[in-house]
Order: structure tokens, then C-alpha cells, then sequence
């Protein structure tokens, strides 16, 4: 005579519920996993080549001396170095600290070249085209996978997907934990028990901050990014109180300041009307009984607080202004709260605009705060913690196929994900919020289209597939 106790329909459903969520968590994480780790992988690797050599290899040491020399014969110095006849100065560097190089970027016709130069002695001390090194190829494969386009939209996709797994990793640990304390603390145990304890420990542990790292990278992609939350972040053109500019079309900050998939403005201006030269209104600036010129412009810069290493960049063509900008994006400090960019008529002198952080909304704000934290800008112990984050997802994407390999049947053909339960009733308070993500980011609703076909509409119609994923 049988006499177990059939087990209740509340639990019933509930473990319905969680082979549910496992199945998902199981897709989000196979798709993911690679992508997660190449990112952390590459991450670590711009950390080490920006803190030991510089993005443009402006961490060269030089000699103090008491004597610095002007900055046109350092300019000048630099430019003869790359082509003495056709070359052009574009943009300076200032020097970090008093015994680093001062960097002139050398424009000659469509070659740009990174040039280091001794503050001391005006001598060439190094030289590189732009974006050349290693540190810009981790850039490259972290932005795009170096294919473009496609390989932004899959990284976005990644991304989005991550921040569903995230969601469904931490319900399945806490519906096996029941406590913040067990969710933190790894349990002892062998095999299986010890990966997955490892596995929910470290991935409760980095969640909030992966979470903000897909939030702040998918910002920077094409499609949320680009054609959503920065258009939605621009600033009014006449923030500045200056006349409508005097052109048909208005340039922004990323039209003129960025070159390509190189950015050196901050996030929120990308999008964000550029003022133009000509105008004739504008705050008192240069003195315009005084030449126009680097020595000119950068001692100005420092009379308003510009201190180390900040950017410099030339008027371009008939309309450009002169810019001045410090952000903790670009490696120049370490608090995203000083963020600063003037532009400076050529003509008046005056000051066209002046943007700080303040002025940023709320999401610009967000976005200054979290690159600062993504990147590792905000001085050593975020580096140390960037460092033990990437380490920590390397590690989670590891452990989850350990996981994986050792849950396997023996002998098995196919991925063999957890089991489908189809007599399962939609379950809102998860659903919901999955779909809100979903929604939220529109390349993640066509790999959740795609994974559900698969999942439930042809396994039971394709024998070969069901191999697989069954």
C-alpha cells in the first residue's frame, strides 16, 4: 500500500515555476556566457594598457626642469615630425603631471598621429598613429567585436539578455536560499553542490554591478543607446543663450569632437548641439586684443580652473570654436563630477558655453557616474575592483557550464536544458518584469522570439532538434 503524501498543488506549481525560470536562465546564459566573458576579458586588458601605458601612450616619463617651453614651439616640434609642409596641429594633451609628455594629435591628410613631446625641451620623445596599440585593440573587440555594426548589435542584444538572466539567476538562488545571508555566504561541498553554491554566491554578489555595467554599455550602443536614451539626453540648442547658429545644419558635439567610433566627449553631449563661431553674443572670455593662440587658449584655460591633463582641440574650419574639456571618461581625472567643456569663439574670444556636470540630467548624470565606475577612472581602488569584478564574471560564466557539463546524463547528445514544463499557466510576477526589459530593449525581444519558437514551437515538430534541446 502506498502511503506517501501526494504533494500539494501550491508546491506543484511553484516547482512548475522554477524548472520554468531555470529553463530561461539556462538560454540566457548559454548565449551569453561567451560574449560576458570576452568583455571581461578585454575589459581587463584596457584597465592594465590605460593605467600603465596610456590611451594614446601619454604615460611617458620625462625630466622636470624649471624651464617649460612655449607651447607653439611644442606644437611646432610635433608637427615637423609627421610633415613639415602638409601636417597640422588638431588637438593637445596636456600633460597629466610635471614629469609626464605633453601629446599633440598631427593630422596629415587622413593619417592622424599621436605625438609625444618633452614639455621641457620640445623634443619628440614618441610617436603612434591614433588608435593604434594595444589598449584600442581591447577597445575595438569590447566595442564591436571589431566587424562594426553587427558586431555592436550582438554585443547590445548580450547585454540586454544578461540583464534577464540577472533577473532570473537571482529568483532561482533566492528560491533556493530563502535568506540574504545564504545568498552571500558559499556553502562547503563537493562536486555539483560546490559549483552552483560558488556560482549563486558570486553571481549575487556582482548583480547589482553587472547590472550597471550592461545599463551604462547598452547606453552606448546603436539602437537604445544611440536612437533612444541619448536623443532623449541632448540639451537644448539654446542652452547657451547665444543667437541661432548661423549655419543650416547644426553639428553636434559627437559630429565634431569624436572621430568615428572613438569617443571624447561625454555620453549626454554626443547628441547635443554644437555652438558655432561667428555668433555675437557669449560670455567675456579672451581678451580679443590678444592673439588667438595655443599659448593664448591654454593659459585662459587655466585662469577658469582647468588643471593636469585636459584636452585642447583647434577650430575646424570657417564655424569651429575653440574646446576646452576635462572628463573622468576620457582618463583626464578621477571624479565624473567635474566634468567640464567650454567652447570659445575663434573669432571674439567670448565664451560660448560652459558645461558642468550640474547641467547634465539626470540620466547624463547616471551615465558620467557609471563609465567613471565601468572604466576604472575613479583612482586605484576602482581599478582594484574592476580588476576583481571581471575576474568574478569570468569565473560565473565558468562555474555555469561546469555547472552544465556535470547535470549532464551521461552519454548525452544534445545541451539537454532543464525540463520543459508546458502545463504551466502564465506566471505574472515574472513575466512582467521580463517583459518590461524585453521592451525596453528592443534587440532583446527578437533572441527571446527567436529562443521561444525554438523552445516551443518546433521542438515538437523537428525530432533533430529535440535531441538538442530536450
Amino acid at each position: 500500500m502506498d502511503t506517501t503524501k501526494p504533494t500539494p498543488r501550491s508546491e506543484q506549481q511553484a516547482n512548475r515555476r522554477y524548472l520554468t525560470v531555470w529553463r530561461w536562465h539556462f538560454y540566457f546564459g548559454l548565449l551569453v556566457a561567451p560574449f560576458l566573458t570576452l568583455l571581461a576579458i578585454t575589459g581587463l586588458g584596457m584597465l592594465l594598457f590605460a593605467n600603465i601605458t596610456g590611451k594614446e601612450g601619454e604615460r611617458i616619463h620625462v625630466t622636470p626642469q624649471a624651464q617649460v617651453q612655449p607651447l607653439s614651439a611644442q606644437a611646432e616640434a610635433a608637427r615637423q615630425s609627421v610633415n613639415a609642409e602638409t601636417a597640422s596641429v588638431v588637438q593637445y594633451v596636456a600633460p597629466r603631471a610635471n614629469d609626464m609628455v605633453a601629446v599633440f594629435r598631427v593630422d596629415n591628410g587622413d593619417k592622424a598621429m599621436m605625438v609625444a613631446v618633452d614639455p621641457y625641451t620640445a623634443k619628440v620623445v614618441n610617436s603612434m598613429p591614433r588608435n593604434d596599440g594595444w589598449y584600442h585593440i581591447m577597445d575595438e573587440i569590447h566595442g564591436d567585436m571589431m566587424i562594426g555594426p553587427v558586431g555592436d548589435y550582438i554585443l547590445e542584444t548580450a547585454a540586454s539578455l544578461t540583464i534577464l538572466m540577472i533577473i532570473t539567476g537571482i529568483y532561482l538562488w533566492w528560491a533556493k536560499q530563502r535568506s540574504l545571508k545564504s545568498m552571500l555566504v558559499p556553502k562547503a561541498g563537493k562536486g555539483r553542490t560546490w559549483w552552483r553554491s560558488m556560482h549563486g554566491a558570486f553571481g549575487t554578489w556582482v548583480s547589482l554591478l553587472l547590472l550597471l555595467f550592461c545599463l551604462s554599455g547598452v547606453a552606448w550602443a546603436g539602437i537604445w543607446g544611440g536612437k533612444l536614451v541619448q536623443s532623449w539626453s541632448q540639451f537644448p540648442a539654446g542652452k547657451w543663450g547665444v543667437e541661432p547658429n548661423p549655419v543650416s545644419t547644426v553639428p553636434t558635439h559627437g559630429d565634431v569632437l569624436n572621430d568615428g567610433k572613438i569617443k571624447e566627449v561625454p555620453w549626454v553631449l554626443e547628441l547635443t548641439p554644437m555652438p558655432v563661431s561667428g555668433t555675437t553674443k557669449g560670455e567675456n572670455g579672451i581678451n580679443p586684443s590678444e592673439p588667438m593662440t595655443l599659448e593664448t587658449v591654454d593659459r585662459f584655460a587655466r585662469e577658469i580652473g582647468f588643471e593636469g591633463r585636459y584636452k585642447l582641440n583647434l577650430p575646424k574650419g570657417e564655424t569651429g570654436v575653440w574646446t576646452l574639456s576635462q572628463d573622468s571618461m576620457s582618463y583626464d581625472m578621477t571624479s565624473p563630477t567635474a566634468d567640464r567643456t567650454v567652447h570659445i569663439d575663434q573669432y571674439s574670444g567670448k565664451v560660448l558655453a560652459d558645461i558642468h556636470y550640474d547641467d547634465y540630467n539626470f540620466f547624463g548624470k547616471f551615465m558620467a557616474v557609471s563609465i567613471a565606475l565601468h572604466i576604472g577612472t575613479m583612482g586605484w581602488w576602482s581599478v582594484l575592483a574592476n580588476v576583481l569584478f571581471c575576474l568574478a564574471v569570468i569565473f560565473i560564466c565558468v562555474s555555469g557550464c561546469v555547472m552544465w557539463w556535470k547535470r549532464r546524463p551521461t552519454k548525452a547528445g544534445g545541451l539537454v536544458p532543464p525540463a520543459q514544463k508546458i502545463e504551466l499557466p502564465v506566471w505574472w510576477a515574472m513575466a512582467v518584469p521580463l517583459l518590461i526589459v524585453a521592451v525596453l530593449f528592443p534587440t532583446a525581444i527578437a533572441a527571446i522570439a527567436v529562443i521561444w519558437i525554438l523552445d516551443t514551437a518546433l521542438l515538437s515538430r523537428i525530432p533533430a532538434l529535440s535531441l538538442w534541446f530536450k
